[in-house]
C-alpha cells in the first residue's frame, strides 16, 4: 500500500530515511492526489493533517467511552428488561465478540476503502447502533444495537493509528501517539463514573441518549472536514479468512470470558467454555496457516509479515502482558471495593477515576519524552511501577484505607502510561507503509484477546481461592499472579530499542 504522504524529517524529497517504497513505481505515485491532506517535508504538520487526527481522536474517545459505560448498568437492565444475569451479560459479551471478529478484518478494510469512507462507515454504524439502543423496546433489539455499535468501534482505533503513521513525521510520532492514550485510557475510566451518574438520575436509555449527540457531531464534522489519507489498494477479499475469524478470535475471546465468569461446577470452567477455547485455538492455527499461504499471492486478510520486524514483535508482547495486568486490575479492583469494602457503583467509579485520568492526561507528556529519550527509560520505569503496584495490591485486606487504594491505582496507571505510548510507537514505527493498517489491526486484535485472557485467569484464581479461603485471600492470590505476569513486562521492557524508521527485512517484499 503506497502512502500519499511522505514523512521526511531530513528534507530529502520523496521518502523518509529508511522507508520502504517500491522502486518500480514512479516518484509521482507517492504524491497526494488533489484534495488529500498534504504533509510538509519537515517536522511540522499541515492544518489539514491536524484536523484529520483531532477528528479521529474525538470519535475514538466517544466509541471507547461507550465500551465501558454498560458495565455498571447490567443490574438495572436485569430488572427493567426482565432477564436473568447470564442473559444480560451478553450485552457485554456480544460487544466483545463482535470486536474480536471485526478487528482482524480492518487491515483489509483500511487498504480497500478511503479514509473518509472508513470513517463514515465506522461512525455511521456506531451512531446508528446508539440510536437503536436508545429506543430499543426489549433485550433482543438492545443486543442487536450493541453488536452494531461494536462493528463501528472495532474499526476506529486501527483507523486512527494508521492515519497517524501516515501523516505524522517520525520525530513527532511519540507526542501525537501520546494523545491516543487519552482515548484508550481516560474514556474507559470515565465510563463507569458517567453511567453511575446517569443511572442515579435517569433511566438506562439516557446512557445512549447522552452519547448519541456527540457521535452525530463527530460524524458531521468528519463528513465535512475529513480528507483522504494514503491510497486505496485493489486487494481481493478472502472470504475463507473472514469466516475463520469467527471461530478463531470469537472462540478464543468467548471461551476465555466464560472461564473468567466461572460458569462450571464449583466456579470452575464449564464444558462450553473449554469447547469454545479448543475451537478458538484450532481456528487460530488454521487462520494463521491460511494467511501465510495468502502472503505468497499478496492477498492476506491480515499480513503477518509485520512480525518480521523485531521491535514490532517485542512491543506486541509487551502490550499483551500490560493488557493482561490492566484488565485484571480493572475487574478485580471493583470486586474488592464493592464485595469487601461495600462501596456503591458510583463510589467505585469515582475511586478509580483519578488513575484513569492520570494515565490519559500524562500521555502527551510521555509521548514528548519518548521523542527525546527513546523507549528504554520509559518502559523499564513503567514496568517496574507495574510490578510494585500489583504487589502492593496483593497485600490489601478488609481494613486498607481507600485513599491508599486510590494512590496505588494512580501508580499502576502511571506505569501503564509509561508502557503504552512507547510500545505503540516503537512497534509501529519500523513498519513500511503497506503494513501500517495490518500492524495496527494485529495490535488491536491481540489487545482484545489479552484482555479476555487476563480477566479469565485472574478472576478464575480469585473465585477458586475465595471459595476455600475467603474473599481477601482470593484477591491476594489473583494480584500475586498478576505481579508474576508483570515481571515478564520488565524483561520485555529492557529489550526495547529506539526505531529509526521503516526497514525491510531480508526477503520481505517492498511496496
Amino acid at each position: 500500500m503506497s502512502s500519499k504522504v511522505t514523512l521526511n524529517s531530513h528534507g530529502e524529497p520523496g521518502q523518509e530515511p529508511g522507508s520502504v517504497l517500491d522502486s518500480a513505481q514512479p516518484t509521482a505515485a507517492t504524491a497526494p492526489p488533489s484534495g488529500a491532506a498534504r504533509q510538509p517535508s519537515n517536522d511540522k504538520m499541515s492544518r489539514e493533517s491536524v484536523t484529520v487526527i483531532v477528528t479521529l481522536l474525538v470519535a475514538t474517545f466517544v466509541v471507547i467511552l461507550n465500551e465501558t459505560i454498560m458495565n455498571v448498568a447490567l443490574q438495572r437492565l436485569m430488572v427493567d428488561l426482565q432477564v436473568d444475569a447470564p442473559t444480560v451479560q451478553w450485552l457485554s459479551t456480544g460487544f466483545m465478540l463482535t470486536m474480536a471478529v471485526v478487528i482482524p478484518t480492518t487491515g483489509f478494510i483500511l487498504q480497500r476503502l478511503s479514509t473518509r469512507a472508513v470513517f463514515l462507515l465506522a461512525m455511521g454504524l456506531f451512531a446508528g447502533g446508539t440510536a437503536l439502543a436508545a429506543v430499543a423496546p426489549g433485550f433482543e433489539i438492545l443486543l442487536l444495537a450493541r453488536v452494531i455499535q461494536a462493528g463501528g468501534t472495532a474499526i476506529m482505533l486501527p483507523l486512527l493509528m494508521t492515519t497517524i503513521l501516515t501523516l505524522v513525521p517520525l520525530a513527532r510520532r511519540g507526542a501525537v501517539m501520546g494523545n491516543v492514550s487519552i482515548a484508550i485510557s481516560v474514556a474507559p475510566a470515565m465510563g463507569p463514573t458517567v453511567s453511575g451518574l446517569i443511572l442515579e438520575h435517569f433511566s438506562w436509555r439516557f446512557m445512549f441518549v447522552f452519547v448519541l449527540p456527540i457521535a452525530l457531531a463527530a460524524l458531521a464534522i468528519g463528513a465535512r472536514y475529513l480528507t483522504n489519507v494514503g491510497e486505496t489498494e485493489k486487494s481481493r477479499l478472502d472470504f475463507l479468512s473472514v469466516a475463520l475469524t469467527v471461530p478463531a478470535f470469537g472462540g478464543l475471546v468467548y471461551g476465555l470470558s466464560q472461564i473468567g465468569g466461572g460458569h462450571g461446577a464449583g466456579g470452575g470452567p464449564g464444558a462450553a467454555a473449554l469447547t469454545a477455547l479448543a475451537v478458538g485455538v484450532a481456528g487460530l492455527v488454521v487462520f494463521v496457516l491460511r494467511q501465510l499461504r495468502l502472503q505468497k499471492s499478496e492477498a492476506p486478510l491480515l499480513d503477518l509479515r509485520a512480525f518480521n520486524f523485531r521491535m514490532f514483535t517485542v512491543s506486541v508482547l509487551l502490550l499483551v502482558v500490560a493488557m493482561i495486568a490492566l484488565f485484571g486490575a480493572v475487574i478485580l479492583l471493583p470486586l474488592y471495593l464493592q464485595e469487601i469494602r461495600g462501596l456503591k457503583s458510583l463510589e467505585t467509579g469515582l475511586a478509580l477515576l483519578p488513575g484513569g485520568l492520570a494515565m490519559g492526561l500524562l500521555g502527551p507528556f510521555i509521548g514528548r519524552l519518548f521523542d527525546k529519550l527513546g523507549p528504554l527509560p520509559l518502559t523499564v520505569t513503567g514496568s517496574s511501577l507495574l510490578v510494585l503496584s500489583l504487589w502492593q495490591f496483593s497485600m490489601l485486606d478488609a481494613g486498607t484505607p481507600v485513599w491508599w487504594i486510590v494512590t496505588l491505582h494512580v501508580v499502576l496507571s502511571l506505569g501503564l502510561a509509561l508502557l503504552f505510548t512507547p510500545a505503540f510507537t516503537t512497534g509501529l514505527n519500523p513498519l513500511p507503509p503497506h503494513l501500517y493498517s495490518h500492524g495496527s489491526a494485529i495490535m488491536s486484535t491481540l489487545q482484545q484477546v489479552a484482555g479476555a485472557a487476563g480477566t479469565a485467569l485472574l478472576v478464575s484464581i480469585f473465585a477458586v481461592v475465595s471459595a476455600g479461603s475467603g474473599l481477601v485471600a482470593g484477591m491476594s492470590a489473583a494480584f500475586l499472579t498478576a505481579t508474576a505476569i508483570a515481571v515478564a513486562a520488565v524483561v520485555l521492557a529492557a529489550m526495547m530499542r529506539k526505531t529509526a524508521g521503516a526497514e525491510a527485512p531480508q526477503g520481505a517484499p517492498t511496496h
